[in-house]
């Protein structure tokens, strides 16, 4: 994100002139008016004949009608079968027309902007005019389909708009008259829409029609007029209907506005609105966490509804509604998920999935014996309960004292309900950083705290208070209300629909939703206790079902319009108060809704009415009412994400995170919970995004979103405003008084709720000048390699031994690759892990993917090139792996020293540098580099000690810490090892081996330990494979570049002379790479902390490193696997190109405060519908369009991220997750 500011456009050229083809043709229904090119004329005249069509065939049928010479029915079947024969002749056309072009577009390339290709016409009815005219259908059976429903539409709407009902209805000819001519616009509209070509929708839900189910949304709505026309004509004179069909004509002629607009719903959006509406507000249900599960639940509760009212006993339709509200109220999917078994959890690699964190084994994250038993009983106590308050104090069985609305019994539980409404409202109030809706500080909320323990002790009260809420509104609350519906007079009169729903819902809604249904039953109980003796005719009427349906319906609403009106003041001041967010007409804008208030509201109204989001055009003050959607505003499954690296940090977050938010919910700190309620989270750079999907009793299901954490321009200006909003909430005022104690970002999006203790990885980045480039350093790193390579070496033979397993004196090359102990069961696995780019070599690469710019290194080990001339060089793969592909069968030449300095040139070989080939050896030219007799081994320190001479060590012990005979074939010459004999640590091979000894033997005596130590076979031995590894890596001599430092840490080693033989042994590669980072992390250590003290020190530490720490490259596949096994520290090596710079990242793992607050979630709604808008419909996928830049107080950049793919970009999105709140 580069550009900021008010002048980036809302549309590019590009798009404006695309927008303003489409919209004309979005408006018509279909008809291409305009193509941005010269098309003959009998293109036009052809779609404007069709358009008209219907319009002619219901001409006929009403003239006939009117002229009295048909029926109106006859009349209408007439226009229909006109219309069924030329949709018949349009689709057969069309087929035609396929068939005919259908070789010419399978030869051509395809084109994904249909819209902008240009045709050449040639007749005006050839196949290119018709295949542009009629595109035709995907599917027969939707051509048969589309075809009838065509016909079907004109006979109904010609009866619908005949003259003479229109002049009944409204009793004047000519309001009749303009009735019939609009109207008749409406059906051509949708009929075009149908049979011709279907226009692409302003109310787009799917990013693909797969099933071509948008050309049946405009005929479906014209059908939902007609039936209500249908049932005024044929129920009888009822002035209600008759009145309702008055408007409903009247909002017929409305329709093709409101398509434009995008405020009637595609089909697949209005059918799970209705039944998430039905659900919730009828049913006594929930927002479900997925389109399945939402079916199917509505189903069942319909189902029970319908057996609520054949039930003919009040006792056992309360007992019926009780069970099986608390029944429905539980998240039974945990069943599913533990018949499926930890399998499903994981992938085909065996590797968690990145959206499935594993759940703690804590009371309620899994459906255990324990909580069915805890179930059961409140199931059983409830039943019983209710049973004998009805049994017993029955309100028919006092039939003097049911004159009464709220008599004793009953009284003494309104009361109790009020009082455990306030006491919930207040113990909820004081668990968050403010109070009041976010207005005002709160004083008793520990602040300035930054360690978790410190912070647990402050907030011990706010604990005690948020249990006490839980018991109260979970375990005493639910008893109190269904107390109070059991006595309930309303019963007496059940067996009516309207009741047996408010029942229905009354009983299960005490489970599914506590905290509402308190809040609904203290209105209820307020209006009765209010009233008194007096009587209020139409409340009372309804019954105590049905009011609490009304109050809840009604409060859930009144709450949208106050966050939706919220988001309107907040865009309407912003636009002119944020100078990067003023536009030239922003003033203009503001007049206008200044002057048009009135109409501002009632769109506010409206939208807030029909549980619509409140879509600001292009973020921008110009305000529509959206269409209606579910809660979860996109149709596709919960947790789709655009997943990169970064996305392992949030994947590990998650599960802790699970664990803290299960506890904020419970306790009332992060507000009133609803599905839909969106929260966000803030930890040093990682942005979480929490939504809840839905609410049952005991648990919340939620998703988690983790944003990028490579911040653009956009990103980081909001992400300052977060932290600035969560730093005036979180830290301590410098003085107390009225200004200190208000939310001065009250406006902003983002309300601050509480901090929660997450286990999380804390992310430290550090500049490693003064200590990678420092020689004193360096110079130590040589001898901390031997030692930390002798460390594993003789670690390695530990576990080795563990296993039973003994290298005899001839074991080959095979036997030191394979048969590698699997350290699952350590928790140090994925330290040994290294990168496969790096180490390992995969023996199904090809051997020229390897054949790369390789380096020109010498192989004479006191010459090195290594002194940043030219800058450091980027870790890549070197000779090293082109020469283990020879070993793997590949056809390679073998490879040998070039000369200093030589020339790289393009050889016969692919891409490799001829310095990477083994050059011919000039005659009576040795240069120092004698030839090699295969048939011999140069490799030992003495003849004594080659591969194919049996070893003799003078302890019988010393078998146990042998190694392989292929680690000890080094071509290298035994002068020059025995030149580098010195710098072999012994006094520390001596210490490492007694301490693994005793490790390996247990108790062991003091002259075995003795007789290891003297062994000078088992030294010579480890001395040589060392002093190998250092000359292969090239460090015989001491490092003096840090570049060169940098690229063997990546394991680009350059090539030496014998790191061939080195890298032919995947192990020891492995090894020898894993001891020089373990070397680096003592240098970098050292240089912060001090030098070691001795030895003892050294083996813990290295022990720390090998238990406790991954220290590798954050691009390696190990770096995020320790992750996700929660390595408590992780240690990086990386370069900064930019700055020059060196830096060391070290992640640590400890419990860190998160701060999470609330945002407004009917603005998210209203910015994700104009997102929705912008990219399917005017396809304004512009980088730097205006409504994705920065807003600190809506948060626009964030929120477009945190929308699901394919319009938004998280990098980690969870599966619906069960948090347990009881």
């Amino acid at each position: 994100m580069v550009r900021m500011g008010p002048d980036v456009p809302l549309l590019n050229e590009y798009k404006q002139e695309f927008f303003w083809k489409r919209f004309p043709q979005t408006i018509l229904g279909g008809p291409r008016f305009k193509l941005g090119y010269c098309a003959p004329p009998y293109v036009y005249v052809n779609q404007a004949v069709l358009f008209l069509t219907p319009w002619l065939f219901g001409g006929i049928g009403t003239l006939l009608c009117q002229l009295h010479l048909l029926a109106e029915l006859h009349a209408a079947v007439l226009s229909g079968m006109l219309m069924l024969g030329a949709a018949v002749v349009v689709q057969s056309l069309a087929l035609n027309a396929a068939r005919r072009t259908g070789t010419v577009e399978r030869l051509g390339a395809p084109n994904i902007l249909a819209d902008e290709e240009e045709v050449e016409f040639t007749h005006c009815v050839g196949p290119e005019t018709v295949r542009f005219i009629a595109p035709g259908k995907r599917f027969g059976l939707n051509v048969v389909l589309h075809t009838v429903l065509a016909g079907a539409l004109c006979a109904f709407g010609t009866w619908y708009v005949l003259l003479g009902r229109l002049t009944a209805l409204y009793g004047s000819v000519g309001v009749a008259l303009v009735v019939f001519v609009l109207s008749w616009v409406t059906l051509c509209i949708a009929e075009y829409s149908l049979i011709v070509n279907t226009a692409t929708e302003t109310a787009t839900f799917q990013a693909q029609d797969t099933y071509e189910i948008s050309p049946l949304t405009r005929p479906l709505y014209i059908l939902t007029f007609i039936a209500v026309d249908l049932a005024d004509r044929f129920v009888g004179p009822v002035p209600e209907l008759q009145l309702i069909s008055q408007v409903l004509h009247v909002l017929f002629l409305l329709l093709p506005l409101l398509w434009a607009l995008g405020m009637l719903s595609p089909l697949d959006a209005l059918l799970l609105w209705a039944m998430e509406q039905s659900l919730v507000f009828g049913l006594g249900g929930s927002p479900m966490s997925s389109n399945l599960r939402l079916l199917l639940m509505f189903a069942v509760s319909i189902i029970v509804a319908v057996c609520t009212f054949f039930i003919p006993s009040t006792l056992g339709v309360v007992l019926f509604t009780i069970s099986m509200g608390f029944l429905l109220s539980l998240d039974f999917s945990q069943l599913g998920s533990q018949c499926v078994g930890s399998r499903a959890a994981r992938g085909k690699d065996g590797w968690p999935r990145e959206s499935s964190p594993t759940p703690p084994c804590s009371f309620g994250w899994r459906l255990g014996v324990k909580e069915l038993l805890l179930y059961l009983g409140l199931l059983l106590a409830a039943m019983t309960e209710a049973g004998l308050l009805h049994h017993f104090l029955n309100p028919a069985q006092f039939q003097n004292q049911t004159q009464v609305l709220v008599w004793a019994p009953q009284a003494a539980v309104s009361y109790l309900l009020i009082l455990l409404f306030v006491l919930c409202w207040a113990l909820r109030e004081i668990q968050g950083a403010y109070v009041c809706g976010g207005m005002f500080l709160n004083p008793l909320y520990p602040r300035g705290m930054t360690s978790v323990q410190v912070f647990r002790q402050r907030s011990r009260g706010l604990h005690v208070a948020g249990t006490i809420r839980r018991v109260l509104l979970n375990l005493v609350s639910p008893f109190a209300m269904i107390a109070f519906l059991a006595m309930d007079s309303s019963l007496l009169k059940l067996h009516t629909a309207s009741l047996s729903v408010g029942f229905t819902r009354a009983f299960r809604v005490v489970w599914q939703s506590s905290e509402e249904a308190l809040l609904q039953m203290a209105v209820v109980v307020s209006v009765r206790l209010a009233a008194g003796d007096s009587k209020l005719p139409g409340w009372d009427f309804l019954g105590t079902g049905v009011q609490l349906l009304l109050v809840g319906l009604l409060s859930d609403r009144l709450v949208q319009f106050l966050a939706k009106l919220k988001f309107t003041l907040t865009v309407l001041v912003t636009s002119w108060t944020e100078k990067k967010q003023r536009r030239q007409s922003a003033g203009a804008l503001l007049a206008l809704n200044a002057s048009l208030c009135p109409l501002l509201l009632s769109v506010v109204a409206l939208s807030a009415l029909l549980s619509a989001p409140l879509l600001p055009l292009f973020t921008l003050p110009i305000f529509l009412v959206g269409f209606p959607r579910p809660q979860r505003s996109w149709p596709g499954p919960v947790g789709t994400a655009c997943p990169c690296p970064d996305s392992v940090y949030y994947q590990q977050m998650s599960r802790s995170l699970a664990g803290a938010l299960r506890t904020g919910f419970a306790a009332g700190s992060l507000g009133s919970l609803s599905p839909g309620s969106h929260f966000l989270g803030r930890f040093q750079d990682r942005v979480v995004w929490i939504v809840i999907l839905e609410r049952g009793y005991g648990y919340l299901t939620v998703n988690i979103k983790g944003l990028e954490l490579q911040e653009t321009s956009c990103h980081t200006v909001e992400a300052r405003r977060v932290d600035e909003v969560f730093e005036g909430a979180f830290e301590r005022p410098e003085r107390l008084g009225l200004t200190q104690g208000l939310n001065m970002h009250w406006g902003n999006a983002l309300t601050p709720c509480a901090v929660l203790p997450v286990r999380v990885y804390s992310d430290a980045r550090n500049v490693l000048s003064g200590i990678i480039d420092s020689h004193d350093n360096l110079r130590t790193l040589q001898d901390d390699f031997l030692k930390t390579l002798i460390w594993l070496l003789l670690r390695h033979c530990v576990q080795r031994g563990r296993q039973g397993f003994t290298w005899g004196p001839e074991e080959g090359a095979g036997a030191g690759a394979g048969g590698r102990r699997s350290q699952s069961s350590q928790p140090a696995q994925s330290t040994c892990a290294q990168p496969a780019e790096a180490v390992v070599v995969e023996s199904n690469v090809s051997s020229l993917k390897f054949r790369r710019d390789s380096s020109s290194l010498t192989s004479f080990g006191d010459w090195s090139d290594e002194d940043d001339l030219f800058g450091p060089q980027p870790a890549r793969r070197t000779v090293a792996l082109v020469s283990t592909e020879a070993q793997l069968g590949h056809t390679v030449m073998q490879m040998g020293p070039s000369l200093p300095g030589s020339v790289e040139m393009d050889s016969l070989f692919e891409n490799m540098a001829l310095s990477a080939l083994q050059p011919l050896q000039p005659l009576g030219l040795g240069l120092g580099l004698p030839a090699v007799d295969k048939g011999r081994n140069p490799g030992g320190l003495s003849d004594g000690l080659g591969p194919t001479t049996h070893l003799s060590f003078s302890c019988p012990h010393s078998e146990l810490f042998s190694l392989p005979s292929d680690w000890r074939t080094a071509p290298l010459l035994p002068s020059r090892l025995l030149g580098l004999r010195p710098l072999f640590p012994e006094d520390w091979f001596r210490f490492a081996l007694g301490r693994f000894g005793l490790l390996l033997q247990g108790e062991a005596s003091e002259d075995m330990t003795k007789a290891l130590k003297e062994d000078e076979g088992l030294r010579e031995l480890h001395a040589q494979v060392a002093l190998s590894c250092l000359i292969s890596l090239g460090a015989e001599s001491s490092f003096t570049s840090p570049s060169y430092v940098y690229r063997l840490y990546c394991g680009d080693v350059p090539w030496t002379e014998g790191l061939d033989w080195l890298s032919s042994s995947k192990e020891l590669y492995q090894l020898a790479l894993k001891a020089f980072r373990f070397s680096f992390k003592l240098l970098f250590d050292q240089a912060s902390l001090g030098p070691m003290e001795g030895p003892e020190e050294l083996f813990s530490t290295l022990e720390e490193y090998e238990r406790d720490w991954y220290i590798g490259l954050v691009a390696e596949r190990g770096w995020q696997d320790s992750i996700l096994q929660e390595k408590p520290f992780l240690f990086s090596l990386g370069h900064d190109l930019t700055m020059g710079t060196y830096t060391g990242r070290v992640l640590s793992l400890q419990e860190q405060l998160v701060q999470v607050g609330s945002l407004n979630g009917e603005g998210v709604r209203g910015q994700w519908a104009n997102l929705s808008w912008e990219l399917l419909y005017a396809t304004n996928d512009d980088e730097e369009r205006y409504s994705i830049q920065a807003h600190p107080i809506m948060l626009r950049n964030l929120t477009v991220q945190a929308a699901d793919p394919p319009l938004g970009y998280p990098i980690y999105s969870s599966a619906p997750l069960h948090l347990p709140c009881l």
